[in-house]
């Protein structure tokens, strides 16, 4: 997720980040498994004409052109990347394509209807069994399980917290198939965390090795006649050109898909906040130790505090763990120190602790982290401007593994003019406001960061929701 170390500035708006030489492997504990060497694709050697340019080898820029080649093979699509594929977030996540989206079914609801919030939400459910289904298609072993997601409650507050948020969705039309609510019993016997009163368990989840999906993906594409340029820095995009560092680029459509790092193009500083998650990797973990924490299937697994957690047992029997925490940089800038090494990696190694007493004395042997791209009313977009060719998809906040694979699919259907039922669904041509100027951006993001800490301290002291929840959604949507 982290650009290149150093950077100069070009124009008032726009950072442009020049190559050095970069251990890929260093990224993150799922780049570090890769099982192929990670070699940069040749550069954009000049001027070209395409069909469809797309800025960003990430999911939703990948998705969209493996799509948009299955569609109309006859395409010319060419997908420019400043770094490798899957560099950013795509390569560095918790690992689960997750049922849900940045902004609740309910929030949906509340923008459509909520017969077209259960539709957004199926459509989601569907992307994520597809990714399961392209992967066995393909060849991509990306170590997909489908083991859903446990979220154990471990103070009153978060008991109460999780069950609300169970009911308001089957009051929207979700059912117990979809989430539901689980005994102490019934929590433990899928994972042996400390506390559990309780749980809320997702069966729409599945856990991937996000680099393995996301270069496998790369891979696959170009079969198909995808070409990658990586190692060009895209300076700015308008109606069909792209402006790189390596020459220009002349398309009919022009897909921007760029996440936390949509702050880099000219015109779109304030378009989408870079927010900062970190997690870590313990060592293969003994029988003994596996047995008594359980996860068996694979479920994800975090728990109900404000300060999101997310947790995954990999396949060679680790477990790779996160939170956010970190603050938000002053002018959305991205710090690769903060993703290697915080304080907030002691934190969140505190917090697996917590969980597990059992990993007291485990070897952590990866620390990374980097950024995730955050809109301003927290809801994921797919857009196309047909009028000018300009398209996108993104503002996940953090929940964009199977979310990606859904825009992808759409945006290739919207571009290719496909009739379907993801195309008209309600976060199609959906335009969150921008985000505020600074100083008020840091001030506003910070605030609810704070905001979440000091609640889950105060619910972990007195089992109440804490009023601190509420002004953290004020300041933050």
């Amino acid at each position: 997720m982290a650009p290149h170390p150093w950077s100069v500035r070009d124009g008032p708006e726009q950072l442009v980040f020049r190559s050095v030489p970069t251990s890929y492997r260093s990224l993150s504990f799922w780049h570090d498994t890769l099982p192929e060497p990670i070699a940069p694709r040749q550069a954009l050697p000049g001027d070209r004409d395409c069909d469809v340019a797309i800025v960003g080898a990430g999911y939703t820029g990948l998705w969209t052109a493996y799509h948009l080649a299955r569609i109309d093979p006859s395409l010319r699509i060419l997908v420019l990347e400043r770094d490798i594929a899957g560099f950013g977030a795509s390569g560095r996540n918790g690992g689960w394509a997750l049922g849900e989206y940045g902004v609740s079914p309910m929030d949906i609801a509340r923008a459509s209807s909520p017969e077209l919030a259960v539709r957004q939400m199926r459509a989601l459910y569907d992307a994520v069994d597809d990714i399961g289904r392209v992967a066995a298609a393909e060849g991509i072993d990306c170590h997909y399980a489908k083991g859903g997601s446990i979220s154990w409650a471990r103070n009153r507050a978060q008991l109460e917290r999780l069950g609300a948020g169970v009911r308001a969705r089957h009051a929207v039309g979700l059912t117990t198939d979809d989430i539901s609510m689980l005994s102490v019993d019934e929590a433990r016997s899928i994972g042996n965390a400390t506390d559990i009163m309780g749980a809320r368990f997702m069966n729409h989840v599945a856990a991937v090795h996000p680099a393995r999906l996301v270069r496998g993906l790369a891979d696959v594409a170009e079969r198909l006649g995808v070409t990658i340029h990586e190692q060009t820095t895209v300076k700015s995009t308008d109606a069909g050109v792209v402006r790189t560092d390596r020459g220009t680029v002349t398309a009919e459509i022009v897909v921007r898909a760029t996440e936390g790092y949509t702050r880099d193009l000219a015109g779109y500083r304030r378009t989408i906040a870079p927010f900062y998650s970190l997690m870590v990797a313990t060592e293969p973990l003994p029988p003994e130790v596996l047995k008594e924490i359980g996860l068996a299937d694979r479920p994800t697994f975090a728990d109900g505090r404000n300060m999101t957690i997310y947790g995954q047992r990999t396949a060679d029997g680790r477990l790779a763990f996160g939170g956010r925490g970190a603050p938000y940089r002053f002018g959305s800038r991205i710090d690769t120190t903060t993703e290697r090494n915080s304080p907030i990696h002691d934190m969140i190694v505190a917090s697996l602790h917590e969980l597990f007493p059992v990993l007291s004395g485990t070897e952590i042997t990866h620390r990374w982290g980097g950024v995730l791209g955050i809109p301003r009313d927290w809801f994921p977009s797919v857009g196309l401007d047909r009028q000018t060719g300009l398209a996108h998809a993104g503002g996940y906040a953090g929940d964009g593994v199977a979310a990606a694979k859904l825009a992808g699919h759409t945006l290739a259907e919207l571009i290719t003019g496909t009739d379907s039922e993801r195309t008209d669904l309600p976060w199609v041509g959906h335009v969150s406001r921008r985000w505020a100027p600074e100083p008020f951006r840091w001030l506003g993001i910070n605030s609810g960061l704070w905001a979440a800490r000091s609640g889950d301290r105060a619910e972990a002291r007195t089992g109440r929701p804490s009023r601190r929840v509420e002004l953290l959604h004020r300041l933050l949507r």
